[in-house]
């Protein structure tokens, strides 16, 4: 692998550090059994690329008896990657799919017309305690896909590729990058890289796709002469190629890919390029239209009915009603 050299920015000189468009800071929310940094949406960016849900689960400790319950609830229109650090999810779905996600592999969940799910703690690891850290995401589909019937992939550690050189590895876990590409089949232009760097590596970015961000994970990166420490989110220009210079051992979530071809629509578990489709959606799960979870049949999150109504987000501007 080839690294391109390039200056460092200018203390003081605007036009050699504006390649971060955007810096957001995730809000904490609390899911009951742990507290999430939720990166997107928000009110300063709610999309990029296809990436419309940005949550990082943990790092949390789960004690003996102890786990995530997350009842049945219902998606469409919609994707789902959960991505883990540390730990064990075992994941259910309408389809019957019945299998936990490990680290370093990937869960893909395709909503399409309609998919429900439930993500709980399996009976062993409860027994035994914890630790839990990752990432999941929703990405929104091409309009022409949204009513696809749902499907499930699961990719193993194994299968996605990781690029290595001198204080630099990658795991390819969407789309391609530094010669690489997953096996992960998106419905659109998707990137998404698991990237680790010893202190002291300068790696290059390249504008390979239309919207770019990073994510802190651990350590401290520097990029275009600021310095970030976990849990930001770097928006970057479009077109510009960035060198991320690692001031300690560092690990950033590189995500993006092509913008979709309008506004999404996004209230509770449901995203949708047509607000009357999540109307509809909600009807639907008001009156139990929706297939159930082999396994999981005994209990359901119901529609929550104060939330509003579905809000409107774009690439670059807050929510609209």
């Amino acid at each position: 692998m080839t690294w391109s050299q390039h200056p460092d920015p200018i203390p003081g000189d605007t036009a050699s550090v504006d390649a971060i468009e955007m810096l957001i800071v995730p809000r904490a929310v609390d899911l009951g059994e742990m507290v999430v940094r939720r990166a997107l949406p928000s009110v300063k960016r709610q999309m990029v690329g296809p990436f419309i849900f940005f949550d990082q689960m943990g790092p949390a400790e789960f004690l003996t008896d102890q786990g995530i319950d997350v009842r049945p609830h219902p998606h469409i229109n919609l994707s789902t990657l959960t991505y883990l650090f540390e730990g064990q999810i075992w994941h259910r779905d309408s389809l019957g799919t019945d299998l936990s996600i490990e680290p370093g592999a990937v869960n893909w969940m395709t909503a399409g017309r309609g998919i429900v799910h439930s993500e709980r703690t399996s009976e062993e690891r409860r027994a035994n305690g914890q630790k839990l850290f990752g990432i999941q995401t929703w990405m929104a589909m091409p309009a022409h896909l949204e009513e696809s019937d749902p499907d499930f992939a699961h990719h193993g550690k194994t299968e996605l590729p990781v690029v290595e050189a001198a204080g630099f590895s990658a795991r390819m876990i969407a789309g391609s990058a530094f010669g690489a590409t997953s096996p992960l089949a998106a419905p659109s232009e998707t990137l998404y890289a698991d990237i680790q760097l010893a202190a002291g590596t300068r790696t290059p970015i390249e504008p390979t796709v239309p919207e770019r961000a990073l994510y802190t994970i651990d350590g401290e990166i520097e990029v275009a002469g600021q310095r970030f420490t976990p849990g930001q989110l770097l928006i970057l220009r479009p077109g510009d190629q960035i060198v991320i210079n690692a001031v300690t051992n560092a690990r950033v979530m590189l995500f993006g890919g092509e913008p979709m071809e309008g506004p999404r629509w996004i209230w509770w578990n449901f995203v949708s390029s047509r607000p009357e489709r999540i109307e509809q959606a909600k009807e639907e799960w008001r009156r139990c239209r929706f297939e159930t979870v082999p396994g999981d049949e005994e209990e359901f999150i119901p529609l929550p009915e104060d939330i509003g109504k579905p809000r409107r987000a774009t690439g670059g501007n807050a929510f609209t009603s």
